[in-house]
């Protein structure tokens, strides 16, 4: 089904994420982190409900998630990593249109956090 290109194009972001951080593009890290978290979360909105709201906001997007599917630990998630989830919004913004740059300790923490939440996203697959 076409959804399932959000879920590939997320796991793909994923890919590019752990590639950047190797080369060193730390800030492209938080870049590619935030659209897989993004389009994974539309993927599994998509796959419960048949759509998804049209937001770039992070947070928005996993709360649904949290209230459409349930928990498996992403209400304690998104408390746990609050701040790197405003972060990562943040990154979605200013890595395109301002001059900011991460450093190597946040795109590691960054990638730390995108496991776990894949680590989520797969228990709430499972649900479906």
């Amino acid at each position: 089904m076409g959804f399932e290109l959000l879920k590939n194009r997320a796991l793909g972001f994923l890919r590019d994420a752990r590639f950047d951080f190797e080369n060193r593009n730390y800030d492209l890290v938080l870049f590619h982190t935030e659209q897989f978290a993004q389009l994974y979360s539309k993927y599994l909105l998509y796959k419960r409900i048949g759509d998804y709201p049209k937001t770039h906001s992070l947070l928005r997007l996993l709360s649904d998630l949290a209230r459409i599917y349930g928990d498996c630990g992403l209400r304690d998630f998104i408390d746990r990593y609050l701040e790197s989830l405003y972060l990562l919004e943040e990154a979605y913004i200013s890595t395109r249109y301002l001059p900011r740059e991460y450093d190597e300790h946040i795109a590691k923490r960054i990638l730390l956090l995108a496991d776990s939440l894949l680590g989520v996203f797969k228990c709430l697959e499972s649900q479906s």
